[in-house]
């Protein structure tokens, strides 16, 4: 298993994540309920001096998974809106996505 890192990095991965889904819907991502859920969260597992909190780990465990989800959602879309079917391609285009050029007919004819 690899390791999770600092819990504060997670956590600013996450509002990062949400900052990014947010955006799009035109209002402030602090006052989403994903928002508000994930900070609350946060504050209610932290170790403090008064007392140590077992499922500190099971929390941070739990936000990591998250944040790869939200991180592959936001990654997929973006791939998929550049590599998503345009329809009929001319075989120019299809040859230079790939890298290739095509011959060049003789008597200029292409």
């Amino acid at each position: 298993m690899a390791a999770l890192g600092s819990p504060l990095r997670t956590l600013r991965g996450l509002l990062r994540e949400l900052r990014h889904a947010g955006g799009r819907a035109g209002r402030p991502y602090r006052n989403s309920p994903a928002y508000q859920h994930v900070v609350a969260a946060f504050r209610a597992h932290r170790v403090t001096s008064e007392k140590l909190c077992r499922a500190q780990q099971e929390l941070h465990f739990q936000a990591a998974t998250y944040l790869c989800l939200l991180r592959s959602v936001r990654e997929h879309g973006a791939l998929h809106q550049e590599y998503h079917g345009k329809g009929e391609r001319a075989p120019e285009e299809v040859a230079g996505l790939v890298g290739f050029r095509l011959p060049q007919q003789p008597g200029g004819k292409g």
